[in-house]
């Protein structure tokens, strides 16, 4: 066992060694990775950073992640990850790696990061973009995971959009079937990077590829950002199946029916989005688990059975978490009456008249 021990060591100072090496005669400085965002899956992406950063040469070791600062037993949120290498609120029992600094300034969190990752509810972010363009390095290039739409006069806004436009910088998205909890335990999954520009879109597929969580790339942001926001409507119509005791059967149906809208929905407001797109895991891979798992369902469900309003049931069942589906479906329902298109999504439609208008959620099954 000693002989083992020592030739681990060995093994490893030749490893780091060669890391330094490597970097020591490199033409240009490795990349800065920051994340904004601590929540659930924001803790479990930033794990998998803070490992391919110690791996990789092309990246700096130390990965900032940006906290809203919160107490926990007396004790700052961002005190304990820094000490206990743990989000004990957001992702308990899942360890960080040691050169994962929590920071609860957004400025520095973000001085200097050449790439930024974005995982936070997507109303939180507007506030604080300013500071985020002052204090990252010029040309920095961004990634959101931020499952959600935004609207204005014109319709439908995406969260890369308003990155790409307060930040003045390329943003690739990453949307997945990742369940943050299963993330947590580095059980296999697959996700999906959308990119612009595939150096951007490689880079970041090597910042988060590893043996636990298999990237895909497809050159389309827009279908996989579109998939991330909109399943988590589908996922609030399966949660209220569930809530009623029906079977995998109407489940099923509600999976197809939402994805043939998800579809749809992409290719009537842009142009450009690709077939395959929804065959990828940030589709129907996406869709199934957020249906089957996830906050949304787990909501839904609760809120089907009467057991009180969507800010009740939020506040008891998600530990400081924010239930996006119910945003997003309001968003979606102002854009598709706008437009007087309602009759052309009819679960879509369905799955807000029983969330906000009163709607029998008996009724998930008449469309």
């Amino acid at each position: 066992r000693g002989f083992l021990q020592v030739r681990m060591v060995v093994m490893l100072s030749r490893s780091l060694l060669r890391r330094s090496l490597a970097r020591s005669f490199s033409t240009g400085k490795p990349e800065k990775i920051a994340m904004v965002g601590s929540g659930n899956f924001g803790s479990a992406l930033t794990r998998i950073l803070g490992q391919n950063a110690l791996r990789h040469k092309e990246f700096d070791d130390e990965v900032r992640m940006y906290v809203y600062e919160e107490m926990v037993d007396g004790k700052k949120l961002t005190d304990i990850i820094n000490t206990e290498n743990e989000n004990v609120k957001y992702l308990k029992g899942a360890k960080f790696t040691p050169n994962v600094v929590a920071v609860p300034d957004i400025s520095e969190a973000v001085k200097g990061a050449t790439m930024i990752c974005f995982c936070l509810p997507h109303q939180f972010l507007k506030p604080i973009m300013p500071k985020i363009k002052e204090s990252v390095a010029p040309g920095a290039k961004c990634l959101s995971a931020i499952k959600g739409i935004d609207f204005d006069d014109n319709g439908v806004v995406l969260i890369s959009d308003l990155l790409r436009q307060g930040l003045n910088a390329d943003c690739s998205v990453l949307m997945g079937a990742n369940v943050a909890n299963e993330m947590a335990s580095d059980a296999f999954c697959e996700t999906t990077i959308g990119y612009k520009i595939k150096e951007n879109g490689d880079l970041f597929k090597l910042a988060f590829d590893c043996p636990s969580f298999k990237v895909g790339t497809v050159q389309d942001t827009v279908g996989v950002e579109l998939c991330g926001a909109l399943k988590n409507i589908v996922a609030i119509g399966a949660g209220f199946c569930d809530g009623l005791g029906y079977g995998g059967n109407t489940k099923a149906a509600i999976i197809r029916i939402g994805l043939k809208e998800t579809a749809k929905f992409a290719k009537m407001f842009f142009d450009g989005v690709q077939d395959e797109t929804f065959m990828e895991s940030c589709g129907l891979a996406d869709l199934v688990t957020t249906c089957f798992g996830g906050r949304n369902r787990k909501c839904a469900e609760a809120f089907a059975k009467g057991e009180g309003s969507w800010d009740e049931i939020e506040k008891k069942l998600l530990n400081g978490q924010k239930l996006q589906g119910t945003i997003t479906a309001k968003d979606v329902l102002l854009v598709l009456k706008k437009k007087k298109l309602t009759e052309e999504f009819p679960l879509f439609t369905r799955i807000h008249e029983i969330a906000f208008e009163g709607k029998d959620p008996k009724t998930i099954v008449e469309l």
